[in-house]
């Protein structure tokens, strides 16, 4: 029977466990977990909640808490659901201890762990403007890496006019070196010409000269040179006449 019992009761659950199991995958686990108050709510006594009291103010009144708790004690007692003996005194002892000790040494206690806990959080917070300061300036290297690798491919295009301008160059050097080559063998070409038809005529000057010094006689040169004083006489005449005139 314990075993059928058992049995049912994980049949029972199962169905329960699975969708427990689609409750924590669903997409509202991934929500932020709202974070912890630093200090607990307020308690009356030390460990009644100060929610109930105001939970049963509206129904049972101020006393209604109390008379609560007096009456839910009397029945515990008086049923016997629960016995006074050594043991409940000696609990009541140590509460009592432990009571006053968090009374005492409670405050001290406090503020020596905030102390604790304001240097933790001192120290984590002291790693984590560490590590923002330093990933606030690999973002700014990236940021500038990203900035030079957009000014690489204007360096990229200045390296190709440069390239261009410098093939240009070579080529019209190369133009202007053939140009003047052309112009200096056409030059050559010309002085030869001229040189060749200078001479022709020096040539041509010199053999008419020298077949006309040759072909005059003795005869004609003294015929020309009585020719010529006569010519110079009549000329000096002239020149006397035009001067007594």
């Amino acid at each position: 029977d314990l075993l059928r019992l058992c049995l049912i009761s994980k049949s029972a659950c199962l169905p329960r466990l699975v969708q427990l199991s689609h409750l924590h995958t669903s997409p509202n686990s991934q929500a932020p977990v709202p974070a912890l108050p630093e200090k607990g709510g307020k308690t009356r006594h030390g460990i009644i909640p100060e929610e109930i009291f105001q939970l049963l103010y509206p129904k049972t009144g101020v006393t209604g808490p109390y008379m609560l708790g007096a009456g839910l004690l009397t029945y515990i007692l008086s049923k016997e659901i629960y016995i006074i003996n050594h043991e409940t005194f000696a609990a009541a002892c140590m509460g009592t201890v432990i009571i006053y000790g968090v009374r005492k040494f409670g405050p001290d206690v406090a503020a020596f762990a905030d102390k604790l806990n304001e240097e933790k959080v001192q120290k984590a917070q002291e790693v984590k403007d560490l590590a923002m300061t330093s990933l606030a300036q690999a973002v700014l290297d990236e940021k500038k890496e990203q900035w030079r690798a957009e000014g690489r491919q204007m360096l990229f295009d200045a390296k190709r006019n440069n390239v261009a301008m410098l093939l240009e160059t070579n080529r019209r050097e190369r133009v202007h070196m053939v140009t003047n080559e052309v112009k200096k063998r056409l030059d050559y070409q010309i002085a030869l010409q001229t040189l060749h038809r200078r001479m022709e005529q020096e040539h041509m000057v010199n053999w008419v000269e020298k077949n006309v010094v040759t072909s005059i006689t003795p005869q004609q040169e003294k015929t020309s040179i009585a020719k010529c004083i006569t010519d110079l006489k009549v000329l000096a005449k002239v020149q006397q006449a035009k001067a007594t005139v």
